[in-house]
């Protein structure tokens, strides 16, 4: 048995699971790196990790100092939990649509939550009111530090020595890499990694209807985690093979066809990215081998994603009556 120093160890060196069942009769195989295995229950331990340590070495954090970032949820649990660690005080900006699990997982951590209630007036979207929220933090605490995930290049550092690296290692074959977007720095990093080593693996940007992230027009999204109010300066500017927009119906129906079938309870990003293989299965040729990244897991979910009464008003539709019909 391995035994770890301490649960910083233990970030990474996640799993890669086939999707023998969903993907049943299709001419190319898909396999899943199962992020939620990460301590914190998500891939953002992996820049969180990268991020505040690095800010260690530099000197500009220690036992005592403040970190400010905005978040929807999982980048925070992330920090939190390092915070803990670190002996720093967290304070997260956060907005109505994080779920009320990742709020009582914040509020276990000790971190200090400041809800955003509203939008910025002139997009709509609750981001850049955030990040408003952020700089205000940073004017009121002296010293305070602010990862800024958006914009960090230790955020992609991150996916790039080991997401990708793990992932290159399991699969040295790898002809389809199906990323989910929002902050942009899983997709940086990987693509970085890919073309860095030569590899012909083409990187997919998969993308929430309503973001704005690829210039599409903006709308309403409900779930966290894919997709943005803005285009983050860590977006690639070309190398991305394709991006494929998602609905957020198909990707609510791809995570509970994830968790009957493969008995994989994901969150909602994870339904987004299987979505989009579903929508591209036409452009990828026979024998191929796809990788998808599932971010997050399904338990900080339940509230939304897997209960019918909440799905069936925010999108008028019976996803379970859906589902049934389908298995039939």
């Amino acid at each position: 048995m391995t035994v770890y120093p301490d649960m910083l160890a233990t970030v990474g060196r996640t799993p890669l699971v086939q999707l023998q069942r969903m993907f049943k009769g299709e001419s190319f195989q898909v396999y899943a790196k199962l992020e939620m295995l990460n301590p914190g229950g998500s891939i953002k331990d992996r820049p969180a990790k990268e991020m505040l340590l690095s800010a260690v070495r530099d000197g500009v954090i220690g036992p005592g100092s403040t970190v400010v970032e905005s978040s929807s949820g999982n980048l925070a649990i992330g920090l939190a939990q390092l915070c803990n660690l670190l002996g720093c005080r967290f304070i997260c900006v956060v907005d109505p649509r994080t779920t009320e699990s990742n709020l009582r997982i914040l509020r276990a951590y000790g971190a200090r939550i400041d809800m955003v209630s509203k939008p910025e007036p002139e997009t709509g979207e609750f981001v850049p009111a955030r990040l408003n929220r952020v700089r205000r933090w940073l004017r009121k605490i002296p010293g305070a530090f602010w990862p800024n995930q958006y914009a960090n290049p230790r955020n992609s550092l991150a996916h790039r020595l080991s997401t990708m690296a793990e992932l290159a290692a399991d699969l040295p074959q790898l002809d389809y890499l199906f990323c989910g977007v929002s902050t942009c720095g899983t997709l940086r990093g990987c693509l970085d990694f890919v073309q860095m080593n030569g590899m012909k693996t083409k990187v997919v940007a998969v993308d929430a209807e309503g973001s704005l992230i690829f210039g599409n027009a903006g709308a309403i999204r409900h779930l966290p985690g894919l997709g943005a109010g803005r285009r983050p300066e860590l977006c690639p500017e070309q190398g991305v093979h394709s991006v494929v927009t998602v609905n957020e119906r198909n990707s609510i129906m791809a995570c509970r066809r994830l968790v009957r079938e493969e008995a994989i309870l994901a969150g909602g990003s994870s339904g987004g990215v299987l979505a989009a293989v579903e929508q591209f299965r036409e452009q990828i040729e026979a024998g191929a081998k796809c990788a998808v990244i599932l971010p997050d897991r399904g338990e900080r979910y339940l509230d939304t994603v897997y209960d019918d009464e909440w799905a069936a008003k925010t999108y008028g539709c019976d996803f379970a009556e859906t589902l049934r019909r389908k298995e039939r």
